[in-house]
């Protein structure tokens, strides 16, 4: 009877955790993928930028999303807005403080289905202030690429507050409103 239990507990064990073992980890493309934003100037016209070091841990199975997870990390100093001077203003205290806030994270809770939307709920960190966003994302794939790869899609579009953040210097000049742009592409290790 003993080993009857044992065996039975195992088989739980195996049962319980065969969803966690789904999800495989995947590299980021970096020649395929990018971060951007756009945010209201002077309330007549956008400035667009980019952050161009960042990195993403993505573990997933793309048979059900839900058993996957992203962690997101962004160096805020790859600030680009093609204009040297005001992205050395952003990294000072009025806006980002980057001497004290080195990186802008996301870490996933969890990812859910919404219709036919997918959703990463999770902890966002921005200028030392974190708060729980929904993270909006298609996906796409997965692909054999023509070296046989396996490769996967993302893309994501989410408006925050920067209000909300802290981020607070130039009211009336800067938009509240900053809308992230996410692009990635993924292939499996």
């Amino acid at each position: 009877m003993k080993r009857f239990k044992i065996l039975a507990a195992l088989a739980l064990v195996a049962l319980m955790t065969r969803g966690a073992l789904a999800a495989d980890a995947y590299s980021l493309d970096r020649s395929h993928s990018d971060v951007g934003f756009t945010v209201s100037h002077m309330m007549i016209s956008k400035v667009r930028g980019a952050f161009r070091d960042y990195s993403v841990d993505l573990s997933i199975d793309p048979k059900d999303l839900s058993k996957s997870s992203v962690k997101a990390t962004i160096k805020v100093a790859s600030i680009d807005t093609d204009n040297g001077d005001r992205d050395k203003h952003l990294l000072n205290a009025d806006f980002f403080d980057e001497a004290k806030y080195k990186t802008i994270t996301f870490t996933s809770k969890k990812i859910e289905k919404r219709g036919t939307q997918w959703v990463a709920i999770g902890d966002f960190t921005m200028k030392g202030v974190t708060k729980t966003i929904e993270l909006p994302f298609s996906f796409s794939g997965p692909i054999q690429d023509p070296w046989g790869k396996t490769r996967v899609g993302i893309e994501a579009t989410l408006v925050i507050n920067r209000q909300d953040f802290g981020v607070s210097y130039g009211s009336g000049m800067v938009g509240d409103e900053v809308s992230i742009q996410i692009g990635l592409e993924a292939t499996k290790n």
